[in-house]
Parts: structure tokens; sequence; C-alpha cells
């Protein structure tokens, strides 16, 4: 089933012949049926489909217009046992004008007509010869007896199991001025915009032709639905290519081969969209109260979701892409630091560094910051604090790393201040519990700072934002520093930025530094306070709090779009079922809300750090949330998913 907010959207480009209105209508029909099978429930002909766009003076011909009058009716009776909301283009003679429209065709019914409202007549378009521009004035038309809304400012609102679902039309030129008549459409309410066209083929123009309807989603927070007119145009003087695309909020979803016929359809996430409209304030909805708000009743189809689902929403999977956003991610974490240091005048860092990810990380980006303060590198002073479950591999490797990034490396091994520690409250240094492995996270960030007092230094903070959302970091222990530069980083993120750094350093000739960052990403996560088995580690985070790749993808649209768990498990199976089966996903999203909402207390009082993408936790920010707010909502959702 769609549900959970989709719908189906189909963009169909039939193969006409101009000035053959009964013949280009049974391709109409032809064309509804194929989307409608594939699930379609919004369905968009281009510009002109019952006439042919490149009719000419044949415009002004009495059998053309009145035959595709006739036609409009016999497709709006064809639709009598259909659901979707259909639009087709027709010339349309109204008070003794004629318009350019959309006919809006649903349930047997035609229920609206929308004039196009810019008529171009310049370089190879004439359509004022023929043609009169609508306006925002909605008249009722007459067809066969029956009064139609007539006019730009109709929305058609859905009453089904799709509330959300707000439909407003615009035709070709329309999207091409510089004050369309979508950007009022969307104010007033509508998310699905659709776009009837005839835009001839020139070199160039269809990448143009792609940035504009990708961007018009962008701006209005919308879906778009492009249908264009084909080659089965008149090439008299020009030739159309057809070129149907269906956006949402920026992206393209789908777009047809140029020079084609045929029909391409996308599923649209209006959750996502309203989510969007929710969070941002200054997006002005429902301000027009001049439109006529046709109701129309499609419910979900009956299809699978067919839409790739990103495992890694914060994860760009192009590579190009991917090492753009990481040089520009760490480009903003050391900006961050840099202009702290410059403020508090300091020119000393502590850095805690276990040779895991997170703590590479964040001594990577404080040379970075270093180097741009024009700052000695030896002013960082890396201190690794060898524990009960410290491993030689990990100890190599930040001893290593600091090295070979030429900073100050400090060694303090724990174990005694800890036994004495737990001698002292009357703990049993034998009992490997919660006491046992937060006394060694909370002595690490005791020594870090009384270090930083002693050089006059700042602490640097090393935990990520995906141990954030889950509260895995001691309290004023690790999760306790001067300037959190990885707070706004997921861990799905901090891998690909120390391998991001890697490659760098490897292309730049430092094999040493390169050859340590490569161990690193591939040695286990962990925060290596249990004693190590054969001298490897027995302590793997993701086995306890489970894989944060399912983590990071459960945060993201939990805050980024607020989708609730069913939702989120539903497109989590899509993303990963071929990783993880049913039972895993459930039990892994039960695990995450009940730790981030337990967990709020820990958020609430977070050092600065600075936002890199979307989606951050602090609480001077994206995430003011009560530290005892309750979870049961969510997690009684959970409790009835039913894993398929």
């Amino acid at each position: 089933m769609m549900k959970d907010g989709f719908i189906r959207a189909a963009a169909v480009t039939p193969k006409i012949r101009v000035a053959d209105p009964h013949y280009n209508a049974e391709k109409v029909r032809e064309g509804i049926d194929e989307a409608y099978v594939k699930g379609a429930r919004i369905i968009v002909f281009p510009e002109l489909t019952l006439s042919g766009y490149t009719c000419q003076d044949l415009f002004l011909q009495r059998d053309l217009i009145s035959e595709c009058r006739e036609e409009i009716k016999r497709l709006a009776e064809y639709t009598a046992d259909l659901d979707p909301l259909v639009f087709v283009g027709t010339p349309y003679e109204f008070r003794g004008k004629l318009y350019n429209v959309a006919a809006v065709l649903h349930r047997g019914l035609c229920i609206g007509m929308i004039p196009k409202t810019y008529i171009p007549d310049y370089s190879e378009f004439y359509e004022g010869r023929h043609f009169t521009p609508g306006n925002a004035s909605v008249l009722s038309a007459d067809l066969d007896g029956m009064e139609i809304p007539f006019g730009t400012h109709i929305i058609f609102e859905n009453g089904g199991t799709l509330p959300d679902l707000a439909v407003a039309c615009e035709i070709c030129e329309d999207a091409w001025v510089p004050g369309p008549p979508s950007i009022v459409h969307s104010m007033a309410g509508a998310n699905v915009i659709v776009n009837l066209s005839a835009s001839d083929e020139l070199i160039g123009k269809a990448s143009y032709r792609r940035s504009l309807i990708s961007q018009a989603s962008a701006n209005l927070v919308s879906a778009y639905v492009y249908a264009s007119a084909g080659p089965s145009e008149s090439t008299q003087d020009l030739v159309f290519s057809g070129h149907d695309i269906i956006a949402e909020n920026g992206v393209i979803l789908k777009e047809s081969e140029l020079f084609s016929h045929g029909t391409i359809t996308a599923d649209v996430d209006l959750g996502r969209l309203m989510a969007d409209r929710r969070r941002r304030n200054t997006f002005t909805s429902n301000v027009y109260d001049d439109y006529v708000r046709v109701p129309f009743l499609i419910n979900d189809a009956d299809v699978a979701i067919e839409r790739y689902i990103a495992p890694m929403p914060f994860v760009p999977s192009d590579d190009k892409e991917r090492r753009s956003r990481c040089s520009e991610i760490s480009s903003i974490q050391a900006l961050g630091l840099s202009k702290r240091l410059i403020h508090t005048g300091l020119k000393d860092t502590v850095i805690g560094l276990s040779g895991g990810l997170d703590s590479t990380l964040a001594l990577l980006v404080t040379v970075k910051a270093f180097d741009m303060n024009g700052l000695d590198r030896a002013g960082i002073h890396a201190v690794t604090m060898p524990g009960f479950g410290t491993t030689d591999r990990t100890y190599d490797n930040a001893v290593g790393l600091a090295k070979a990034l030429g900073c100050d490396l400090k060694e303090v091994d724990i174990k005694q201040s800890v036994t004495q520690h737990m001698e002292d409250i009357g703990a049993d240094i034998n009992v490997h519990d919660v006491t046992y492995e937060n006394a060694q996270a909370r002595e690490r960030t005791q020594i870090l700072m009384d270090m930083a007092n002693m050089k006059n230094a700042l602490v640097v903070g090393t935990g990520d934002m995906s141990e954030l959302a889950l509260g895995w970091a001691t309290y004023n222990g690790d999760h306790m520093s001067m300037y959190g530069v990885n707070a706004g980083v997921p861990k799905t993120l901090v891998r690909h930025l120390v391998s991001f750094y890697a490659d760098e350093a490897a292309s730049d000739g430092r094999k040493e530094l390169s050859d340590i960052l490569y161990d690193i990403l591939k040695t286990p996560v962990s925060p290596e306070l249990l004693p190590p088995k054969d001298g490897k580690i027995s302590q793997r985070t993701e086995d306890i709090v489970g894989p944060y790749e399912l983590h990071d993808f459960f945060l993201y649209y939990m805050l980024r779009f607020g989708f609730s768990p069913k939702k989120i498990y539903r497109l989590a199976r899509l993303a990963f079922g071929d990783t993880y089966d049913a039972e895993e996903i459930v039990k892994w999203l039960g695990v995450f809300y009940r730790r981030f909402f337990s967990q709020q207390f820990k958020r609430s009082c977070l050092p600065d750090g600075p936002k890199v993408g979307t989606v951050a936790v602090s609480p001077r920010g994206d995430l003011r949330m009560p530290s005892d707010a309750s979870g049961s909502l969510w997690l009684d959702e959970i409790k009835e998913i039913k894993p398929i």
C-alpha cells in the first residue's frame, strides 16, 4: 500500500495527431489507463493535448474547438469508475474568448478549468494571436449544463485518506516568468503543482528546464509534475521532445528521455513536504482566501512504494558529491573552533586521543583550525590515557597520529588513579559495572580539564551527534568539553570524514599519516572501558546499542521530518531490506526511541559546537525538548508494528 503520506503522480506524453481531437482523446484514455494501472492518482497530460499545441490558425476554426469540448465531456465520463485527478490540456471557448486551459477530470466529472495566465508572443511563440490570458477571478463556465469553476485561483483538495493533498495548476510559460502563479498557489496551501507544457527543444534548453522545475519545487516546498508535448507535434518549424519531469522539494524524482512518448511515475512524499512547511515559519501558507477550493476524493493505491530510500541519508552516495560535502563540513568544523580560539585569545588546546574515529576526527579538525589561525601545532596537546580496556592497536594509532600531525603528545595512564578512586568510594574494582566504566571516562575528563588549566588551553570535545542522540556518553565525562567540534556530525558521516582526510594524505604523499588513518577506519567502534580479550577489543558499541547506520537513519527521519515510528520503520525496510530483517529493525527502533527520550538531560547541557547539517541536537538550536518528556506515545506505536 502507498499510505503514510505517499501519492504516486504521473506525467504522460501521448503520441497525438495535430488537429485530431477524437484520435487524441483515445490516446489520453490509453494514457490514463496505463498510469492508473501503475498506481498513479495524479495524472498530467501536456498543454493542448486534445488539439495539439501546433495547430496555429486552426485554433480559429469552430469545428476544432467544438470537437475538443465534446471530447472533454467524453473523457470526464471515462473517469467515472476511476479515482485519479486527471489534467488534460485543451482549447476552450469561454464568453466569446478562446483560452488555453487545463481541464480537470475526476470521477466522471470535469471539476475545474484552469486557464493559462501568461501568453507568450516572442521568438517562436505566437499564442497571443489565438488565446486570451486567464486571471485570478474564478467564474463559472458551462459544460453541458454543469457549472464548472473557471480561473487560476483554484486548489483541488483531497478528502480521502490523504487529507494533506492539495493540487494547483499552471501552464507552460507560467513557470518561466519572474512571478509564476505557482508561488501564490503554494502560499494558498497547494503542495503539488502540475504544469501542462509544450516546450520546444533547443540546444541547452533541457538542462535549463530541468533546473527551472527542480528549483521551483524547492522554492515552493512542493512536488512539481511537469508534462510536455512530444515529437508527434508538428515539426514544421519546431521540434518538441516530450521532456517530462517530476520533482519534489528540489530533487528530481523522475524524468523522461528526450524525444520520446510515454509515461513516467514517481512517488511523492506529502508528509515530508508538510513537515518542511511546518518547520519553516517563513513559508507563509493559507494566507490567500480568494481561492476556490474544490474537493475531490483519492484513496491510497494498493501498490508498493517505488522510491529510492537512501540507507545513509547523511552521506551522499555520489563520490564527487560526498568528497565535496566532506570538504565543506571539515571547513565548518575547523572554522567554528578557529573563531573560538580567536575569541578567547588561546593558542593551546587539549584533546583526549583514544585511537578511535571520533577523537581522530576531532584532532584532524583541530589541526586544520590551528593552520587557519597560523598557530604552531605544538600547541595542540594530545593526551592518550590508557585504561583497563586500551588495546595496543588503538594506543599505537593514537601515538602515531599525534606524531604524524606534529602535535604535542602526553601519556597519562589512568589505571592506578581509577583503582584508588574505586577504593575511595567503596566500589569493587573487579566488578565491571557502569561505575567501573564511567569512573574511567570521568577520570579522563578530569585530566583534560586540569591540563587545560595548566596550559591555559581549551578542551576540544570529541563526541559525535549519534552518541548524543542515544545518550551514549558518560555524564560529565566524555559528555563534557569546552567546544565540541563533532557535535553536529553523525557517526556514519564521521567515518567518511576520516576517510576523506586519509585520501587527502595519501594523495599528498603523507603515507605515514594515511596508513594510520586507514587502520583507524578498520578498527571496531568501542569505548574500550572493559578489559580486552586476547589483546583485542572486547567491547563493541554496536553490539550494545545497535548499528549506527540504523540509528542515524532513525534520527534523520525523526528530527528532520517528524515522521512517526511506523513510517520510519517502513522506510527502513525499504532502505535496509537486504541488510537487516524486520525484527532487527523493530528491535533497534525501540532502543533508539527509549534512549532518545531518556537521555535528553545530557543534551540539555551540551557544550557549544557547530551545526553542520539540517539535523542537530543542540538545546540552543534545533532540539528544544524537555528533559523529562514522556516517550510513551512513540514507544506504544512501535509495539503495534508487526514485523513483515
